[in-house]
């Protein structure tokens, strides 16, 4: 019988197809503490992963290129089984790029969204009824670059998100300082160009999260490690920019900001900061604005991805240059977040995935 206080999640780590790529692990979401509950091996650099919401299968990007790794991206479907423990390949669809860093499911779970970081485009596919990825249904490639010469001297799609209405697909292109949004055709898959928004020059967005209201959409950008609030404008389908701020303090070393996620209840966002090896917490205010309220130790090196675990009491990070997943307990007030309880190695740890 299944423990109602153990959930399960996926860890991923840049390492080669020889290497035990996935892991998955038990979490008790009272004491915090981490279990090994299984592993796959077979897929190169397996970073961005994604679960289905029917919980049936999990979706993972193979982080290749052409000049990396000899080989374009692939995207790669599994069908997962909790007891007994069991994670098998259904199929893989190259991505017509280098390096997809980011995979998106669009509300009716029907259509997956994969950004290639290396060569600015994306490619939509759609789900069929097993849970395997049929054949790619439409690409869009971005052009342009921006003022940061080594980072933005060529698009490079990041990561998307699909609007609460699922009405719209929004990509952040690091390498143009933009913010795309498709509108969807949720019969065929197909992405139609709407609008494009200007983000500051240089900032180099990244990952996006709106907040559980469907109003606000919150930006962490890379390049100039800041965290930047957008309201949306359903019937417009338009972003306006309300604030930005920093993820750092004013003596910080050399960083780049890398996930943004909120907690359930929308009372807080989390930055985490690379370089700076910590994780920013900020209050949601009544407008929508953020608030920093502290900026905490992350618990190892390179804080890449992270996740809240169910119930919230409980953040964990994805430490990449250390190997690591770390346990931070959520804390009230302006401490936010504690030091680690417990730790788990992942050789190159990169992406969470809860259950």
């Amino acid at each position: 019988m299944t423990d109602p206080t153990q959930s399960l999640f996926f860890a991923s780590g840049y390492v080669t197809a020889e290497q035990a790529g996935i892991h998955s692990f038990l979490f008790d979401e009272a004491s915090g503490e981490l279990t090994v509950s299984g592993s796959f091996t077979g897929i190169n650099a397996p970073s961005f992963m994604l679960m289905h919401p029917n919980q049936k299968y999990l979706y993972a990007v193979s982080e290749t290129g052409q000049g990396s790794h000899g080989t374009l991206g692939e995207v790669w479907a599994f069908q997962f089984e909790r007891e007994p423990f069991n994670l098998q390949p259904l199929n893989h669809q190259t991505t017509s790029g280098d390096w997809p860093c980011h995979l998106q499911l669009d509300a009716t779970g029907n259509w997956l969204l994969v950004t290639n970081y290396g060569t600015g485009n994306a490619a939509m596919y759609p789900l069929q009824s097993n849970g395997s990825i049929g054949e790619m249904v439409d690409f869009i490639k971005h052009e342009g670059k921006g003022p940061h010469v080594v980072r933005q001297e060529a698009a490079h799609t990041h990561s998307s998100i699909f609007t609460p209405d699922n009405r719209f697909a929004i990509v952040a292109d690091l390498g143009i300082d933009q913010l795309v949004i498709y509108e969807l055709d949720p019969s065929t898959g197909k992405l139609l160009f709407w609008s494009a928004v200007n983000t500051r020059p240089g900032a180099g967005p990244r990952h996006l999260a709106f907040h559980p209201n469907g109003k606000w959409l919150y930006v962490a950008n890379e390049l100039d490690s800041t965290v930047t609030q957008y309201d949306y404008d359903q019937a417009m389908g338009a972003l306006n920019e309300k604030q930005s701020l920093s993820t750092l303090p004013s003596d910080a070393p050399e960083n780049l900001v890398a996930d943004i996620h909120l907690s359930a209840s929308g009372q807080r966002v989390y930055v985490s900061n690379r370089g700076h090896n910590s994780i920013a917490v900020y209050d949601v205010k009544e407008d929508g604005s953020l608030k920093l309220v502290s900026i905490q130790p992350c618990g190892g090196n390179w804080p890449r991805n992270f996740a809240l675990a169910p119930g919230g009491e409980f953040l964990l990070v994805a430490n990449q240059n250390s190997n690591e997943i770390c346990v931070l307990p959520v804390l009230e007030g302006p401490e936010s977040l504690g030091a680690p309880i417990a730790h788990a190695r992942v050789s190159g740890a990169c992406c969470i995935q809860f259950i």
